[in-house]
């Protein structure tokens, strides 16, 4: 990708259902520009536009943060393996004392006891586990864009915020269950598609999908990897905090701009911050002169992100790994 190409993802991953007049009306460029661009990309696999579930505010499920050990020689069958489970939305291998880490969504915590007691230890190769579950989360990466915008660019695309706070709890009905789901097979599929795949009138087609997203029940999220987008290091950072300061730091990282995940967690590291920047000098930079700023952050443990085998229930082709390699 080239400047321009980042710039457009960005302002994708902004709004990802914007059409290309208003992307480019934000970013300064003609439609057809935008349309070109971006249409390649999308139908490369290069960037896809799907969406996740707030899970705990809909009840979906219980989300949670795996370090898995494995034998000598077995991180990738084992990252290839768990990749493959519905309940795991993203697998990478990390470096340290970790080989390989995964976001799992349980359904239930009966369902949590199980996998963490006995289907996790029956995945050949796995050698030991350790959970921390979310408790908050501060930034999803469904909410982050690369850092290519200005601010005035950003918020002539960004949604409104909601009118007030969100209910801890929102189920959704069943026909927002349907919509939901052909949203996450396609973040960008028409209104007019919706109503005629669920039977549905426009207008309630267009209010059902509008409520599902102004309710935040369902994020949507324009996905590429950090590395096409010249984010060459990821990192993902586990920090202890003195529990009075745990919302000050959640939120002053949350709101930086190469931060695309933080959320607080239960273990002996009570935050999780997943970073992405250009180069090993960046994230320097990044935990000497922002994390080592925070009063509140008594200690951090670092590991880097080798590779990615699952992100956001999608899982990595071989042609992603190879752009990723170039």
């Amino acid at each position: 990708m080239d400047v321009l190409d980042r710039r457009l993802v960005a302002a994708l991953q902004v709004s990802p259902r914007a059409s290309w007049g208003e992307i480019g009306r934000a970013v300064g460029e003609h439609e057809r520009t935008v349309a070109r661009r971006l249409g390649r990309l999308l139908a490369e696999g290069a960037v896809r536009v799907t969406a996740i579930h707030d899970d705990l505010r809909t009840g979906h499920g219980r989300p949670a943060h795996l370090h898995v050990c494995v034998r000598p020689g077995a991180a990738a069958a084992v990252a290839l393996a768990l990749s493959e489970r519905p309940d795991i939305r993203s697998v990478y291998a990390l470096t340290g004392v970790t080989d390989v880490g995964c976001e799992l969504v349980s359904p239930s915590r009966d369902d949590l006891h199980d996998i963490l007691s006995a289907q996790m230890s029956a995945v050949d190769g796995v050698v030991q586990t350790q959970t921390q579950i979310v408790l908050h989360t501060f930034r999803t990466v469904a909410e982050w864009h690369a850092p290519f915008l200005t601010d005035e660019e950003a918020a002539r695309l960004r949604p409104p915020p909601p009118p007030g706070p969100l209910p801890d709890v929102d189920g959704l009905s069943p026909l927002e269950e349907e919509i939901a789901g052909l949203l996450a097979a396609d973040g960008r599929i028409p209104i007019a598609a919706v109503a005629e795949r669920l039977g549905l009138s426009l207008p309630t087609a267009r209010r059902r999908v509008t409520s599902l997203l102004e309710r935040r029940l369902l994020l949507l999220r324009a996905e590429a990897e950090p590395a096409l987008l010249g984010l060459a290091v990821e990192a993902q950072l586990w920090l202890k905090v003195r529990p009075h300061g745990l919302d000050r730091v959640g939120q002053t990282l949350a709101a930086h701009p190469n931060v695309r995940y933080c959320a607080a967690t239960t273990g002996t590291h009570g935050l999780i911050v997943q970073v992405a920047v250009a180069h090993e000098a960046a994230l320097y930079r990044f935990l000497s002169g922002v994390v080592g700023l925070l009063d509140e952050v008594t200690d951090i443990d670092v590991t880097l992100i080798t590779r990615a085998y699952k992100r956001g229930h999608l899982r990595k082709s071989g042609l992603l790994t190879m752009e990723k390699r170039s």
